[in-house]
């Protein structure tokens, strides 16, 4: 395969896996063009002689030189809840969205798949190798650890390391990147068989 179309499989790749943060930069944006709006109309309507809708210019220019006489603890929760906002607005940018899905390994094209199936699978396979009903297990995926929850029925003992086999098998033919790691939790309860 050449360089120019494996750079292109690793783009795609990235762009699969990971989600652009879009939803955070428009949130801000609308927040800051909202407070930019109300202020520019209570500006107008100062300017025009009508009464403000919160607070007149020369009142909030009155708050903010005032907010040294506000007591201590008051100021400090209000600049760590500011520094907090602040942190976290940064680590939004800064890290990686991330899409519920897995690529599987190939090198002739770019396979993605949701992680909704890959739950399914494992959820099928699960069942059939504790020989449980599939309506009593339920799978969960993230990022690198796939976990299923079985509930047995009532008399009927699972053998947890075989299911684990069975799991841990379907995952290795899968060829998952990022690979994901297995657990298997049998419920102590089982459910009445019908």
């Amino acid at each position: 395969m050449s360089t120019s179309v494996s750079a292109i499989y690793r783009r795609i790749s990235r762009r699969e896996l990971h989600s652009p943060r879009s939803a955070a930069a428009i949130t801000v944006a609308v927040l800051i063009m909202l407070l930019c709006g109300w202020l520019g109309t209570e500006i107008v309507l100062h300017l025009i002689s009508q009464p403000a809708l919160l607070a007149t210019p020369g009142g909030l220019a009155e708050g903010v030189a005032s907010a040294s006489t506000a007591p201590v603890p008051l100021l400090t929760v209000l600049a760590l809840g500011c520094a907090l906002v602040g942190l976290m607005l940064v680590a939004v940018a800064v890290t990686p969205g991330r899409r519920a899905r897995h690529l599987i390994d190939s090198e002739r094209t770019v396979t993605v798949v949701d992680d909704e199936v890959i739950a399914s699978a494992l959820a099928g396979r699960a069942a059939h190798a504790g020989g449980v009903d599939p309506d009593n297990t339920r799978v969960s995926i993230s990022r690198r650890l796939a976990t299923v929850h079985l509930v047995p029925t009532s008399g009927l003992p699972v053998h947890r390391d075989t299911v684990l086999g069975a799991v841990r098998e379907q995952i290795d033919g899968l060829n998952l990147r990022p690979p994901l790691q297995s657990r298997v939790d049998v419920a102590l309860g089982g459910r009445v068989g019908t």
